[in-house]
């Protein structure tokens, strides 16, 4: 019976345990997708800076009252707009940002394509 207690108690705090790295890790995971205003080109999980730290502060608390990462990103961007999020959703808003870069592509394809059918007509 007290090997049964034991081993109880032992996979009880365990469980604690895995409660706790799977709510740590989903934390830095918000961390990393956010983006902090005051440094710009780093996300919270890398900065130091004030606004970070109470960013960091809300966004425990929000996890703390079980809110789900969709109302946590929310909530900022209805703060902070979608430039806050290091992957911001594909709206009308965002197609440009989405887009822009699929479309240089192509244009360079584009002028390699043409530049070398012109070279090689050149050489015949």
């Amino acid at each position: 019976m007290k090997n049964f207690l034991f081993l109880l108690i032992v996979f009880l705090l365990n469980q604690q345990n895995s409660f706790a790295l799977f709510s740590q890790d989903r934390e830095i995971k918000i961390y990393k997708n956010i983006r902090c205003l005051a440094c710009q080109g780093q996300s919270l999980n890398d900065s130091n800076s004030d606004f970070a730290n109470d960013l960091k502060k809300v966004i425990k608390e929000k996890l703390n009252n079980n809110e789900t990462d969709q109302e946590i990103y929310t909530y900022l961007t209805a703060r902070y707009g979608d430039w806050i999020l290091f992957d911001p959703p594909v709206k009308k808003s965002t197609l440009l940002l989405w887009f822009f870069p699929v479309f240089i592509l192509v244009i360079g394809i584009f002028i390699l394509y043409k530049r070398t059918v012109f070279e090689k007509s050149k050489l015949s």
